[in-house]
């Protein structure tokens, strides 16, 4: 009778796991693309930089307002209304992508020998840091737009130069899924070369 009596307990309960299956979701919808940023300047296998040619730099991730410290894409209506694009998100937050896409492009450059925030925070070295202001798609005038206020400062703290970078392409078609992600990417590349080519002009330590 027990025998018969847990057969019976194990039969409802696979019941009621199917049951439950049909009406519990777990986790949200996936979108149905991942977008990130491709640098066009990378550094070449096998390139080395002397400590002596160069000064050491962090890139650290820039801050970022909340409307783009997510993964979502924005779209710029009017002055005062933003939406998203739907069906597609960034494989990370734009600030940490940006990030990765700007140290390898000042690497490919060789002006500065770039080391990782997380592993090389407290070097004496330069640092850049700095604040997305746009990233995004701005849809009265159909276009990619990416800004990037940059500051450089020394070891110690001190302001060494700052200024901003901001760079436009345009959106090709209806603005969706499929027409975003190459106009950022192209304008983030034009911001972050800007950038390299800014820091070969400022005074090294």
């Amino acid at each position: 009778m027990k025998h018969y009596g847990a057969s019976r307990a194990t039969a409802a309960a696979l019941a009621l796991g199917f049951m439950l299956t049909g009406c519990v979701s777990f986790g949200a919808k996936p979108p149905q693309q991942l977008l990130s940023l491709s640098a066009a300047q990378r550094v070449a296998p096998g390139t080395t930089v002397d400590a002596g040619q160069a000064p050491s730099l962090v890139v650290a991730d820039p801050e970022a307002p909340r409307i783009l410290d997510t993964v979502r894409i924005p779209v710029r209506v009017s002055a005062t209304s933003v939406a998203y694009v739907t069906k597609v998100q960034w494989s990370d937050t734009p600030r940490h992508l940006f990030q990765s896409l700007l140290a390898e492009t000042i690497a490919a450059t060789g002006s500065r020998i770039v080391l990782d925030p997380g592993q090389y925070s407290g070097v004496p070295g330069q640092r850049l840091m700095g604040a997305l202001v746009d990233f995004g798609i701005d849809e009265p005038s159909r276009s990619a737009i990416v800004t990037y206020d940059a500051i450089l400062a020394n070891p110690g703290g001190t302001i060494l130069a700052r200024q901003r970078f901001t760079a436009r392409q345009p959106v090709n078609g209806r603005i969706g899924p499929e027409t975003v992600g190459a106009p950022l990417n192209a304008a983030a590349n034009k911001v972050a070369a800007d950038v390299a080519a800014w820091l070969s002009t400022v005074s090294r330590p």
